[in-house]
């Protein structure tokens, strides 16, 4: 077990995974001797060659287009899209094609395809290279949307979405890939789908936080404490599946809920969470459901502290919800 950041994590489960199976290729923009905008593949291509490593044309479409291909001949290939911002040449690739062959061809053809892609704010990366769009692949039954917040999770849910049945779009919080450091194990380590991670427990407060806003919502409850406000942190990591029973053990216990992601905030998965929690703890409520996320904007350059949810902000919502009650 070694200390690593995200994005040497995910480097690590891509390169374990090429070791134990030869059917796992790679694809890409500049990942091969580059190693990838983020460096996320740096040495593989030395290692495993360009048969394996394989540096595509500026083409959303073809990358998408050629893993589909891959996949349905037997390979597992992981595609990386190099911002989630550039994925919508792809998009009728994906959700149009690769969410569907597994159900239209009666399981016969899983079509195993990985979709690595850098997401969210926090670079200054302004309106093309910022955005966080889960909810568009949420959306499309067929699909698996997972997204890590730690080394650890990011190598374990990586090498789970490599030997699972279904497409997995990977969503890699680029803000935090070499902010937060952590211990990951090693060897065949996989994170199961549809478990959410309890950060912090707590009594008074639910907070519900993926990717990137984990960090700024540990912060909130830790301010909380100091005021005697016992907040929960709960990290569902796989969107798609959903840990819905952890989600509502959560605020049946503490009866409060503030939901955080920093995509806009009509139609987001907070919404979803919210609608949830409506429909199976609202007696359990003590207080109206809060979101603290993105507006409703084009992500900004120079206001990307003001459209950023931070601990501040988060703060601010739970002690609302705990005052309202």
């Amino acid at each position: 077990m070694g200390e690593l950041t995200l994005v040497q994590a995910v480097n690590r489960g891509l390169a374990e995974a090429m070791r134990a199976d030869p059917d796992v290729v790679l694809l890409g923009e500049d990942i091969g001797v580059n190693g990838g905008v983020f460096r996320a593949t740096e040495g593989l291509y030395k290692e495993f060659g360009e048969s394996r490593v394989v540096d595509t044309p500026l083409s959303e479409t073809g990358i998408v287009g050629a893993a589909i291909g891959m996949a349905l001949y037997g390979l597992k290939p992981v595609a990386e899209i190099q911002f989630m911002d550039f994925i919508y040449p792809a998009f009728d690739q994906i959700v149009s094609e690769l969410a569907k062959f597994r159900y239209r061809s009666g399981g016969q053809f899983p079509c195993h395809v990985v979709i690595r892609t850098p997401y969210g704010g926090g670079i200054k990366g302004g309106l093309y290279h910022s955005q966080s769009t889960e909810a568009y692949f949420c959306h499309t039954a067929g699909l698996k949307v997972v997204v890590p917040s730690t080394p650890s999770d990011a190598k374990g849910l990586l090498l789970t979405a490599i030997h699972d049945e279904d497409p997995v779009i990977f969503l890699e919080p680029k803000r935090i890939y070499r902010a937060v450091t952590g211990e990951v194990p090693d060897g065949d380590h996989r994170v199961p789908f549809g478990q959410a991670r309890l950060v912090r427990e707590g009594s008074d407060v639910s907070l519900f936080a993926y990717g990137a806003m984990v960090p700024p919502t540990v912060e909130a409850a830790e301010t909380l404490a100091a005021e005697g406000i016992h907040a929960e942190v709960i990290d569902p990591r796989t969107l798609v599946p959903l840990d819905e029973s952890a989600i509502v053990a959560s605020v049946e216990k503490t009866g409060r809920a503030v939901i955080v992601h920093e995509a806009a905030r009509f139609c987001g998965l907070g919404g979803e969470i919210a609608a949830l929690l409506a429909e199976k703890a609202f007696y359990s409520l003590k207080a109206p459901i809060a979101r603290v996320t993105g507006y409703d904007t084009p992500f900004p350059y120079a206001l990307e502290h003001v459209y950023l949810p931070n601990a501040e902000k988060i703060a601010a919502a739970a002690r609302n919800a705990v005052r309202a009650s």
